[in-house]
């Protein structure tokens, strides 16, 4: 695998680029914050280790940008940082991983490769339909009836995963799981939060599109769709 590091400790960045060596990949270290964006954004990569404070500019900022730039190679946040907040605050932004320090070398490894062989979620898909809504998942573009609407990076999955189980119930678990990558239950209100700014963005001048399943979850259904 080709990895980037984005490490600002030398210690810690020279053990885990030692360590993905032997292990056969190609580690490139960036040590700092504006070097590891410029990096992402320039070159391919299976996977980004990302440290969450960083010079120039902290790993949120880093993926945030990312993101915004269309990149969707896998995050891995490294970080001292374990507070359940921190967390969310890293998958927020764009994270897809965290892992907090000190860590086991065998463990970041086993995330790593779980990450560069999961499917993004438009692997199969590259345009989702429903009504006067379209989803170019390479352009990273939402319209509805002709009018870009900008989504966050994580609005934007959040709309994908409903999208694509139109007219199917859709329970909390399963986005917390399938958008923010958490097996766990935060205790937040992070699915209800981003549930209502995206409704506030799609189904403006046009009938609701999301809809809530009390104690359940969401569906999705456009008004003209048979599904």
């Amino acid at each position: 695998m080709k990895i980037l590091v984005v490490e600002d400790d030398e210690g810690t960045a020279e053990f885990i680029s030692t360590g993905l060596v032997a292990r056969g990949h190609a580690p490139i270290v960036a040590r700092d914050g504006r070097e590891g964006y410029e990096r992402a954004t320039a070159d391919r990569y299976d996977v980004v280790v990302l440290d969450r404070m960083l010079p120039e500019l902290d790993g949120l900022g880093v993926v945030a940008l990312m993101r915004k730039d269309g990149v969707s190679t896998p995050v891995l946040f490294l970080t001292n940082l374990s507070g359940v907040d921190d967390r969310v605050d890293g998958l927020e932004a764009g994270g897809d991983d965290y892992l907090v320090k000190p860590f086991a070398f065998e463990e970041l490894m086993a995330r790593l490769t779980a990450l560069a062989r999961r499917p993004t979620l438009g692997a199969s898909q590259t345009l989702l339909e429903a009504g006067d809504l379209e989803m170019d998942l390479v352009a990273r573009t939402v319209r509805r009836s002709g009018e870009t609407i900008d989504l966050q990076p994580r609005e934007f999955r959040l709309l994908e995963c409903l999208m694509r189980s139109e007219g199917r119930l859709v329970t909390r678990k399963m986005l917390l799981e399938q958008v923010w990558e958490f097996h766990f239950d935060p205790k937040t209100n992070i699915v209800e939060t981003h549930i209502s700014r995206l409704r506030g963005k799609i189904d403006r001048g046009g009938p609701a599109l999301i809809q809530t399943v009390r104690g359940a979850g969401y569906t999705f259904r456009a008004p003209n769709s048979a599904a």
